[in-house]
């Protein structure tokens, strides 16, 4: 950075300050997105580095998957909801970007994923993607593919009903709610390849299993792993 634009960066931080996504406080230069304090202290689930955890027991019996992890636990009334709200819901698409590329670099790093061919975000439905401008697990997506390497496939996966809330439903509701709502289009660009498909919160992991159980049906010969941002400590038993 040359002196010029290290003088214009300290200027527009002094005026508009970058801040955390999770604790609000601002920015040091050289953080980015989560400051380093939130970042050493974030309630990872290091389910990335285990063939075996309880995302992956979780599939069992259902959808058989190559890999299955998940980054965050979703913690009520924290900062780390708030993260996940602010792409979710308020337009922050580059913190979705951010938090997908941080995840992305474990999922390298365990060498569990090494073999993965693309990357496939779950998709919207046009109507909810209209609404809200964009589908915050296409840029998870974009930020897991560009740290392990591939490419990011928009095109063959689409969901053709548009589906309720998730929120506040039990189990088998959810179950119900999402049937028959993914369909794969191009089966050709995921035949034969190692697909990991992506979302941003797993609660009972409803969604995410049956999008994987349609590409499963539609192009057999392909393999799947699954990745969400964020689970639920509680839906997966695990101890809190």
């Amino acid at each position: 950075m040359s002196i010029l634009s290290e003088l214009l960066h300290d200027v527009a931080s002094l005026f508009f300050p970058a801040q955390c996504a999770v604790c609000g406080e601002p920015l040091a230069r050289g953080e980015r997105t989560v400051c380093t304090l939130c970042r050493a202290t974030a309630p990872l689930t290091g389910f990335w580095r285990e063939a075996d955890n309880p995302v992956v027991r979780r599939c069992w019996g259902q959808v058989p998957v190559v890999q299955a992890s998940g980054f965050l636990y979703f913690v009520h009334r924290s900062g780390w909801r708030q993260l996940i709200h602010s792409f979710k819901y308020r337009g922050a698409w580059r913190t979705a970007r951010e938090m997908g590329e941080w995840y992305g670099r474990y999922l390298r790093e365990s060498g569990l994923y090494g073999d993965v061919d693309c990357v496939v975000p779950l998709p919207l439905h046009p109507f909810k993607r209209c609404r809200r401008g964009y589908n915050q697990s296409e840029y998870i997506a974009e930020g897991i593919a560009r740290q392990l390497g591939v490419g990011v496939e928009r095109r063959s996966v689409y969901r053709r009903r548009n589906t309720q809330s998730q929120a506040r439903k039990s189990r088998r509701e959810r179950a119900g709610n999402v049937e028959g709502a993914f369909a794969v289009r191009h089966a050709e660009r995921l035949s034969g390849r190692h697909v990991l498909l992506v979302d941003d919160v797993m609660t009972t992991g409803s969604t995410l299993l049956s999008c994987a159980a349609e590409i499963l049906r539609a192009v057999p010969d392909c393999r799947i792993s699954l990745a969400a941002l964020a689970v639920s400590q509680r839906e997966l038993g695990v101890g809190e």
